[in-house]
């Protein structure tokens, strides 16, 4: 969804000196750039951090926190950093009128973009599911998750590489790191100066169905620091049955994956939790409402990519927005 595009110039700043790390973890990639004078390597370090997000957090690892609950009757045990999450995945669902809701767990299995293979249950499979679909039906008691019913299930796909951008970025400031730019699955919080001593530079993908990286275009590129980023779409992950395309991102409100022209929405707010989980309220709310909310609200700017009519793209974003585009970002 996003690119980070890193100059060949080392006329100016310190490129030398900083340090590169990638690997994959929560299912995805990560990416982190960022500058120590002493030279400091501290991948052992956000390895661990990965790790303990993982056994929180990740519904593909059996013995993870949040395994454990969805297979319970009735809720389990918590750490911190799945309260956390779970408190802020709330603060956004009630913002949101549940747009935003972490039950949908259920429906995303049963549509195949979670732990099972299963596609399209119909509308049958879909009103047995809808019953368990609710913020309203877990809730921490102290440092235990209450469920309501057996049948309730979470999923914090959608914030939790925010938030591990986050945790990252927050150990990287504590070792002083004053420069850096985290990404984890698309996921970003920068800081300070790239190598070449300017703002990052991200780049913001052209809706494409074709998910190769070599048919990748750039709408825009953003010249941005001090602030976080996601960008959440309909067109990387999908499948298509008789005919209709069917998205990932899913509407707590009827059960479907969503269905409007809206196809990327790029969040940009303090961090990249709260990014991440605005960037697929918006996804399910679609542009019109989702523009209106982010000019509404305070520290959120947002730029929607949508379907005009078949095959043509326009572009919205916040006021606020147009202080990261420059002229350069003209795509032709």
């Amino acid at each position: 969804m996003v690119m980070i595009l890193l100059g060949n110039s080392c006329s100016t700043g310190h490129h030398e000196e900083y340090i590169y790390l990638k690997g994959e973890a929560l299912g995805t990639f990560y990416s982190i750039t960022y500058y120590c004078p002493e030279n400091k390597n501290f991948h052992d370090n956000i390895r661990d951090l990965f790790r303990q997000m993982e056994a929180s957090m990740s519904i593909y690892d059996p013995g993870s926190i949040i395994t454990a609950i969805n297979k319970s009757e009735a809720g389990g045990e918590t750490d911190s950093l799945f309260r956390t999450v779970f408190r802020k995945s709330v603060e956004i669902s009630v913002l949101t009128g549940n747009a935003f809701d972490i039950t949908v767990a259920p429906l995303v299995n049963a549509w195949g973009f979670g732990t099972t293979g299963r596609r399209n249950p119909g509308q049958e499979g879909i009103d047995s599911i809808m019953q368990y679909v609710g913020i309203d039906k877990v809730r921490l008691e102290g440092e235990m998750l209450v469920k309501d019913d057996p049948g309730v299930k979470l999923d914090m796909n959608a914030v939790a590489k925010g938030y591990m951008s986050d945790l990252v970025a927050d150990f990287l400031e504590s070792a002083g790191v004053k420069d850096y730019m985290v990404e984890v699955g698309g996921e970003l919080r920068l800081k300070g100066d790239n190598p070449e001593g300017n703002p990052w530079r991200i780049g913001i993908d052209k809706p494409a169905d074709d998910p190769a990286p070599a048919q990748r275009e750039l709408q825009e590129i953003l010249h941005i620091t001090g602030r976080a980023l996601a960008t959440s779409g309909s067109y990387r992950r999908f499948f298509i049955e008789k005919g209709k395309k069917y998205s990932h991102t899913i509407n707590p409100f009827t059960g479907y994956p969503v269905d409007h022209n809206l196809l990327s929405v790029t969040v940009v707010t303090s961090t990249a939790i709260e990014a991440d989980a605005w960037a697929t309220a918006f996804m399910v709310l679609g542009h019109e409402k989702s523009l209106h909310f982010a000019e509404e609200m305070e520290d959120i700017e947002a730029y929607f990519i949508y379907e005009s009519s078949p095959g043509k793209l326009e572009v919205e974003y916040t006021k606020g927005f147009a202080a990261w585009l420059r002229e350069e970002s003209s795509v032709e």
